[in-house]
């Protein structure tokens, strides 16, 4: 009896640990790229606006499986990025946890994007004017003005996207596989415990990622919750 459950535990523990490193990763990455192009959206007005946030938003409508499938073709060793990593610094991107990441921040992108561009969106453009009235360069006029006044939007979509990234299924296992220790995150390890018929596992996984997804989701709403300063 103790034999399984240290077993068990391990099969817990293992993939919990994973899923919280892709996840951080993945949100670390999905943050700086959808901060940086949401702010490109909200200020500046140029032809393909709208096309450039469908794009963004893409993955949020598409199949997981067709995001994954989008992936495996480039990251791929005949695909443009992932032939030209493994010629140039030999590295393999498919069935690794990078890999993970990769499919993770994809997914994720979307939500922390939506939410920090209707947070810059928010700030009135008459505060940043006098700042650059005051002689601010724009990077300063970002960080002492913009950013401050819109943290709790990007915060809150920096939760979400951390919230997504820990349940991500399809893409993640079309392109990191399930391979455990290396690439089997809770999701599917959850996956893989139903089909073994482990009980135990499974309900032990579902009870930590939902306690785990609900903390983040009342913490994003927390954020959300004040209003944001427009006029």
């Amino acid at each position: 009896m103790d034999l399984a459950l240290s077993i068990s535990l391990e099969q817990v523990l293992v993939p919990l640990f994973l899923s919280l490193k892709v996840a951080g990763t993945a949100t670390i990455f999905s943050t700086v790229f959808g901060v940086s192009v949401a702010l490109l959206a909200a200020r500046k007005n140029f032809w393909g606006k709208e096309i450039l946030d469908a794009v963004m938003t893409l993955p949020v409508v598409l199949p997981p499986t067709v995001l994954g499938y989008y992936l495996l073709v480039l990251l791929g060793r005949n695909g443009p990025i992932g032939g030209w990593l493994q010629e140039t610094f030999s590295i393999t991107l498919i069935f690794t946890w990078q890999g993970a990441v990769i499919a993770a921040s994809v997914v994720a992108f979307p939500l922390v994007y939506k939410s920090s561009r209707a947070a810059f969106e928010s700030v009135s453009g008459k505060f940043e004017d006098a700042a650059r009235v005051l002689g601010q360069t724009e990077f300063m006029v970002f960080v002492r003005v913009t950013l401050p006044l819109a943290w709790r939007g990007i915060l809150a979509g920096a939760m979400l996207s951390f919230a997504r990234a820990l349940g991500e299924f399809g893409a993640t296992l079309m392109v990191a596989g399930s391979l455990p220790g290396k690439t089997q995150t809770l999701s599917i390890a959850v996956y893989e415990a139903v089909q073994s018929g482990d009980d135990y596992v499974a309900n032990f996984l579902v009870i930590i990622t939902s306690i785990v997804c609900v903390v983040v989701l009342l913490a994003s709403n927390y954020f959300l919750r004040p209003k944001y300063v427009s006029e």
